[in-house]
């Protein structure tokens, strides 16, 4: 068993302890997609499918959120962004702005990266490096901003 799903574990058993229910109930429905996702691939989930599955459910959970913004729901705007920091909890420390955009430029720089066309190859070489660790958007956006300059 990896050390993110023994971590997991044993939140969830403290959070049954102390009835933290919001944090119990991320760590379940966590616990339930990364079974789901074991169950689709047929194999045992390492530390970095979990982070895969979590940072989507993150991803998703951000996207929904302005939905609710626009129709002005702030308590299930405050709900998803707890759900959010509880679920940061297991995510890597992500990468500031800054440091994405220094890795950017140097993965343009190594693979001669001069046009939107190379864009694929940038971002074939980009994300396993920052997986988990950044948005996609947020360096999809910066590569197309630095290949279109």
């Amino acid at each position: 068993m990896s050390e993110l799903k023994k971590k997991l574990m044993e939140d969830m058993k403290k959070a049954m302890k102390k009835k933290n229910k919001a944090r119990l109930s991320v760590i379940r429905m966590t616990r339930a997609e990364i079974k789901n996702k074991e169950i689709e691939t047929g194999n045992d989930l390492d530390d970095q499918g979990v982070i895969q599955v979590i940072a989507k459910q993150v991803k998703q959970i951000k996207d929904s959120l302005s939905d609710f913004e626009k129709a002005g729901k702030e308590d299930v705007m405050n709900k998803l962004n707890q759900e959010i920091e509880i679920l940061q909890d297991y995510l890597p420390e992500q990468m500031s702005e800054t440091e994405v955009n220094k890795l950017v430029e140097q993965v343009i720089a190594e693979t001669g990266a001069e046009n939107m066309s190379d864009m694929g190859q940038v971002m074939g070489k980009l994300m396993p490096q920052i997986k988990g660790k950044a948005d996609g958007s947020l360096v999809s956006s910066k590569v197309k901003n630095k290949l279109s300059n």
